[in-house]
């Protein structure tokens, strides 16, 4: 058994950083899919529900499937070329791509960040418009321009409303990267697989994922706990200050 913690270990590190990682990128396109599903442009917010819609009714594993197994086709489509025709002119691209070896875990923070971004996004999207519209105008008519509104006033409101959610959608994230294991990812999954295939004792080890995937758990939420209680410090009573 001493022979098997140390990979153990190794994948679960592997784990965590793809789970951070898809983090911090799907945090990302989560505030530009709010920001489009949001947009006043109603055609935008149209095809951005209709994406968001379309990501959330597939299985999150031909997600990553796809996405690992169609990502070298575009990039064969693009090396190969072609033409858009636009109603004035004709748009060539091709790019020169010698190398078509594709990265899994590349892979896998694409699918796991597109997941979250979507996810994410209608937290966020809740948590704009829990805010009233009248502290909007209110800082219109002080003369705040719109982008100074958004991240004075609008942001940090909506981050209090959005962190139950998001805290919430990072612990489904965690788990969410037990599916890149289907990608030749060895993350902490993968190396349990390959562990039961040497030692033939699958309920120990699979006992032994779960317990790390359950401190890892423990340690977030108690993080989340603390973010939380810092977030909303000025409006807790006083005695709970203390």
């Amino acid at each position: 058994m001493d022979g098997y913690i140390l990979p153990l270990m190794q994948a679960t590190l592997i784990t965590l950083s793809l789970a951070l990682v898809s983090l911090v990128v799907g945090m990302f396109f989560a505030f530009i899919f709010t920001l489009l599903e949001s947009a006043p442009f109603k055609p935008v917010a149209w095809l951005m529900s209709l994406f968001n819609l379309t990501i959330r009714a597939l299985p999150e594993l031909l997600i990553v499937v796809a996405i690992y197994n169609g990502l070298p086709l575009l990039l064969i489509l693009i090396n190969d070329g072609f033409t858009v025709n636009l109603y004035f002119t004709s748009l060539t691209i091709q790019l020169d791509i010698q190398d078509f070896n594709i990265n899994p875990f590349l892979c896998g923070v694409a699918a796991l960040s597109l997941l979250y971004a979507v996810y994410a996004s209608q937290t966020l999207r809740g948590a704009f418009k829990a805010i009233p519209n009248g502290q909007r105008q209110a800082a219109q008519v002080l003369g705040l321009s719109k982008s100074r509104t958004f991240f004075r006033i609008i942001m940090p409101q909506m981050w209090r409303h959005a962190l139950p959610g998001l805290s919430n959608q990072w612990l489904i994230l965690l788990k969410d990267t037990a599916l890149v294991s289907t990608i030749a990812i060895n993350d902490l999954m993968m190396q349990t697989k390959t562990i039961i295939a040497r030692t033939n004792q699958p309920f120990l080890w699979y006992i032994i994922a779960m317990i790390i995937y359950l401190i890892i758990s423990i340690l977030s939420k108690k993080v989340i706990s603390r973010i939380e209680k810092r977030s909303t410090y000025f409006e807790q009573p006083t005695s709970a200050k203390s």
